[in-house]
């Protein structure tokens, strides 16, 4: 019998140094988490996206420990906002999601829970070379991602991995299918009837947050 769910949740604005950047993040911890879920954004989005925050809060309510990161600092940013230079450079954004990875590992109430990534358009490939990078990472998971922006690196990930993708980004479901063909780890693929690629569809991110909330309980929750 799984244990009762948390009571309350301690909430926290934290820096990570990593990548030798200062990168801001917001961390829930429910009381008796389950398991540490890790948001790495994709193109040009913050810890403040909407839709991250709608799933993050549903896998709080279900028991387990969110952090919404920055991937990028403020000044990239800016930057990018006009060049766009840093949301494609995926190996710069694969060492900052492992440093954060490392750090929840080095912090006294993170680093006894399950890990996982909980990837969004270029912040799925990210996550992905991440989980390579640290076998212990108990699964990943997809929202409208850019998998196969990780390379080779996908024949390296041993986590479980679950892909979502809307039913109408056909390039997308195109681009997760040949990632998910060229995986080891077991990969599910679950295509969103009526989605589009921002799941802004009425129901849409309902469905994805159900999604990652059984699979979370399945990876992490469960023995």
């Amino acid at each position: 019998m799984r244990a009762m769910m948390p009571t309350h949740t301690v909430r926290d604005a934290v820096e990570i140094v990593t990548d030798g950047v200062t990168l801001e993040g917001d961390l829930r911890v429910p009381e008796r988490a389950f398991g540490v879920v890790m948001f790495a954004h994709g193109s040009g989005s913050s810890r403040f996206s909407g839709r991250n925050r709608a799933v993050a809060a549903a896998l709080e309510t279900a028991g387990f420990a969110t952090l919404l990161l920055d991937l990028l600092t403020r000044e990239e940013e800016a930057v990018d906002q006009y060049t766009r230079e840093y949301r494609f450079d995926i190996a710069r954004l694969g060492r900052r999601v492992i440093g954060a990875a490392d750090w929840t590992r080095a912090k006294p109430e993170l680093k006894q829970l399950p890990l996982a990534f909980f990837g969004a358009s270029t912040g799925a490939a990210a996550a992905l070379i991440a989980a390579a990078a640290r076998p212990a990472t108990r699964t990943v998971i997809s929202r409208g991602g850019r998998p196969d922006l990780a390379g080779d690196t996908l024949l390296l990930v041993e986590a479980p991995t679950l892909l979502i993708v809307g039913g109408e980004d056909d390039i997308v479901i195109k681009l997760n299918r040949e990632a998910m063909a060229r995986m080891r780890a077991p990969a599910q693929l679950e295509i969103i009837p009526g989605a589009t690629h921002l799941f802004e569809e009425r129901g849409a991110l309902a469905h994805v947050a159900r999604l990652a909330v059984d699979w979370c309980r399945r990876h992490l929750a469960e023995p």
